[in-house]
């Protein structure tokens, strides 16, 4: 059985996508950034205990249940973005992705509540340049408000994007190859 100890919906529909059955616990840890702590280290430590921590609290795990954890963070210029608390801090987070190219760590983690095996996977993204009108439309449209970074590729904010370089479904939320790979080197009877 394998468990996803997320609640997003895009990491559903891209499980869903590759054909892959599994049941949804959703996870509560603290998610600030440990002091000093790097991009890779943080988004990897995350996706890490959203593993563990579905583990622990699943009712239906069993010998053969995988729990899957990921994480994904917006990384510019060294910094973490987070998602926006208002729309003043989503003007501020495109502003900083605005004629840039920014970095999409997602990191993936699974246990069997022996192993654990993780993967970090680092994507390229290339942004037009947005006016504050397009930051204030797209902020109205909704669509940011529970994004990190800001933005959703696979939406809207997807026009904002010039080139990318790396796994999309990584920047939507969960590398499709990666999380596949994992999942067979940890005891998953479905091949591809």
């Amino acid at each position: 059985m394998l468990i996803l100890a997320s609640q997003s919906p895009r990491r559903a529909q891209l499980l869903e996508q590759i054909g892959l059955s599994f049941e949804k616990i959703h996870i509560n840890i603290d998610e600030t950034p440990l002091p000093g702590e790097s991009p890779d280290t943080y988004v990897l430590r995350l996706a890490e205990q959203k593993s563990l921590e579905g583990w622990r609290h699943s009712a239906h795990i069993d010998s053969r249940s995988l729990v899957l954890g990921a994480d994904t963070a917006v990384v510019v210029q060294g910094t973490i973005l987070g998602k926006p608390l208002d729309q003043k801090d989503s003007r501020r987070m495109l502003g900083l992705l605005s004629g840039n190219e920014h970095t999409v760590l997602t990191a993936i983690a699974v246990t069997d509540g022996v192993a654990l095996q993780s993967k970090l996977v680092s994507t390229t993204v290339s942004f037009c340049s947005l006016s504050n009108q397009q930051m204030d439309w797209y902020w109205h449209t909704g669509e940011p408000r529970d994004k990190a970074g800001s933005y959703a590729i696979q939406g809207l904010g997807g026009q904002f994007v010039t080139r990318i370089v790396g796994s999309y479904s990584a920047v939507v939320g969960l590398p499709l190859f990666e999380t596949h790979q994992l999942l067979l080197q940890m005891g998953l009877k479905n091949e591809c």
